[in-house]
């Protein structure tokens, strides 16, 4: 018989509750960025700014911190423990947050949000600031009380929300590194590329005949379409719960392999969530363990599965099915296209070679943007000086493929960005443990045996979910915490050797 747990059982079932709102908000969400018609808009941001009240209440109830400090008496497991631990977290983070300021920022953002489809494609820098300005404002005020709570400078403030325990100076050592490598690695993996140029895919590319396709290579990877859909949104998500996981691509019809390798990007997300261990759903031990974790795994995907022979072996026969056969579809050839190393303005199109470049130009823009070094009017000459110095490639006047290209600003996602980078250099660690642990790896990825790494993720990633620390994660999965040097080599290896 189980020792009695009752104060740990009652903050549980607060948790639940808490969840079962999450799980609304959302599906409000996917359905703002997909379906919703532009004039629901305002009623939707107030809905939603409603609801984020609702939740932060839950969150900071004054009860809590006692009921927690209670429950740490009781005989809790392990897993009950590192469950007390993420609660304890998000107590501590939400109430740094007064809910006006939660309700605030709802509304901006989704206003943000809302204006940035339209002034985007319109290339309207100046109507985007003014609409923004109340977001950069807000997020400022954010960074300020959680440095306040959390003993963070403001940037380390809001990126503690995404990446528990990651701060600028490890960030600035770390990307330091990369910038010492990466254009040099740039330059030779294009001259070598220079000497043996792809055939060019024949198009136009029906959207609907695409829509298929990617269909059948999301089914092909693993997701369950039982417990999750796929749509279209103005930019390529992933969200849901673990029982309801809902993706997005874009599509356009001169090429496919944007919204192909998009589509597989997400497909990692979505994995990820729909094997989140379910017998500890509702509880924040059963969250993803951070998002440079999450973007591992939809790297794991795109870049390191997608750019490896195997994928484009087994991708050929369906683009020939649903296009028609033709020379750019050989395997070779396909490969060639997926791994194709060009310095281009757009973040989620890019190889991963030159990728890590458009993470550190916004990484060193939003940084000092939210420490208030820099304002918003700056952002578009930083941006041109950084491209050019980064990839050598001139945006000026170029707005919507350059400071207008991601949602992330609008939706005040600052501290997200370096996410994506980390999360590329767990993937390279990932496979190098997959290499080290699984006799005959590539030569089975060559067959299309893309299950020994969907297992190899369960087992590591997927069902730990938030048991551990993200170091420790690591360390179980791979025998060491970060080590960014396992980016370099792959790199390497793939495209130099």
């Amino acid at each position: 018989m189980s020792t009695p747990t009752p104060t740990y059982d009652a903050l549980a079932a607060h948790q639940l509750q808490l969840h079962r709102f999450g799980h609304v908000a959302s599906i409000v969400h996917w359905d703002q960025a997909a379906n919703m018609p532009p004039k629901g808009n305002e009623a939707r941001a107030a809905a939603l700014a409603e609801l984020a009240a609702l939740m932060h209440r839950l969150r900071t109830d004054k009860t809590l911190a006692d009921r927690i400090a209670r429950a740490e008496q009781e005989p809790l497991d392990e897993l009950q423990r590192a469950n007390l631990r993420e609660m304890r977290r998000d107590w501590h983070l939400a109430n740094a947050l007064p809910e006006s300021l939660v309700q605030r920022r709802q509304m901006a953002t989704s206003r943000c949000e809302h204006a940035w489809r339209t002034l985007r494609p319109a290339n309207d820098w100046a109507g985007f600031v003014e609409t923004w300005k109340p977001v950069l404002a807000i997020a400022r005020e954010e960074a300020a009380l959680l440095a306040a709570q959390t003993g963070l400078a403001k940037y380390d403030a809001l990126m503690d929300r995404f990446e528990p325990g990651m701060t600028s100076a490890t960030l600035d050592r770390v990307f330091g590194e990369v910038r010492q490598w990466l254009p040099g690695l740039i330059d030779r993996v294009i001259d070598r590329q220079s000497r043996d140029k792809p055939v060019e895919p024949t198009g136009p590319f029906a959207i609907e005949k695409q829509r298929a396709l990617c269909q059948r290579i999301v089914g092909l990877l693993g997701f369950d379409f039982d417990a999750g859909r796929m749509d279209v949104s103005a930019h390529p998500f992933c969200g849901g719960v673990p029982e309801d996981v809902r993706m997005t691509t874009r599509y356009r019809e001169d090429e496919f392999l944007p919204a192909l390798m998009g589509t597989v990007h997400e497909t990692g997300h979505g994995r990820y969530e729909q094997n989140r261990p379910r017998e500890w759903l509702g509880q924040p031990v059963s969250e993803a363990r951070s998002m440079a974790i999450h973007e591992s795994q939809s790297l794991s995907f795109e870049m390191q599965l997608g750019g490896h022979p195997g994928f484009a072996r087994a991708m050929a026969p369906l683009l020939a099915e649903h296009f028609g056969a033709q020379p750019a579809f050989e395997p070779a050839n396909l490969h060639r296209l997926i791994t194709r190393v060009q310095r281009g303005l757009i973040r989620v199109d890019a190889d991963e070679v030159t990728y890590p470049a458009h993470i550190i130009l916004r990484y060193e823009i939003e940084r000092p943007l939210i420490e208030g070094e820099i304002q918003a009017e700056d952002i578009p000459a930083l941006w041109d000086a950084k491209m050019r110095e980064l990839l050598h490639i001139d945006t000026r006047g170029n707005f919507k493929d350059g400071p207008l290209q991601d949602v992330h600003w609008p939706e005040a996602l600052f501290g997200y960005f370096p996410c994506y980078s980390l999360g590329a250099m767990y993937a390279a660690q990932w496979f190098a443990a997959m290499r080290r642990g699984i006799a005959e790896f590539d030569a089975r990825i060559g067959r299309g045996e893309f299950t020994i790494v969907f297992d190899w993720l369960r087992e590591n990633i997927w069902s730990q979910a938030s048991r551990w620390s993200t170091d420790e994660l690591a360390r179980r999965a791979s025998g060491e915490a970060l080590e960014p040097a396992h980016l370099h080599a792959h790199l390497s290896s793939r495209y130099l050797a």
